[in-house]
């Protein structure tokens, strides 16, 4: 199985990003985390991206706030899919990320969810892994009717 790449632009990501870790290990997908700044470390991330085919990673999936330039940094040096996550914080608490995240140029696309959204990150990977992987497939159809029958669990609880 391939895996999925995961990269945060700082350790402050960190809260977000074990949202998405939980989800893999309970899809049974591997993974790996790795730092590096699209401004700090920006020959690291590159690096990594260009790489990331060959040492087997199926998608990449990057974590950032405020500039949030770092999905699009890894889009820009792989062609594997990267789904960005904007993360809350700085003047804009997580606007400016959002927007940085999401308005990437023609030819480049990141697919972004929501502020802090490392779970549907997690999902759309393994939904994405999952066109090659039947088992795969059948891990999260069963997840999807787990979170079904909890729902009408609730509904039939509800005393209002």
């Amino acid at each position: 199985m391939k895996k999925v790449g995961i990269v945060m632009g700082s350790d402050s990501d960190l809260p977000v990003v074990q949202k998405a870790v939980d989800l893999l290990k309970q899809l049974e997908i591997p993974y790996e985390v790795h730092i590096y700044s699209a401004h700090r470390t920006p020959e690291e991330a590159k690096r990594f991206a260009e790489n990331a085919r060959a040492a087997g990673f199926g998608v990449l999936i990057g974590f950032a706030g405020m500039a949030a330039n770092l999905a699009g940094a890894l889009a820009a040096n792989s062609t594997l899919p990267v789904i960005g996550v904007p993360c809350r914080g700085g003047a804009g608490d997580g606007l400016d990320a959002l927007l940085s995240t999401v308005q990437m140029p023609s030819g480049i696309p990141v697919a972004t969810v929501a502020l802090n959204g490392g779970a549907n990150a997690a999902i759309l990977a393994a939904q994405i892994l999952s066109l090659e992987d039947p088992a795969l497939a059948e891990r999260l159809a069963e997840r999807r009717r787990q979170d079904a029958a909890r729902v009408l669990e609730k509904d039939a609880a509800l005393e209002i």
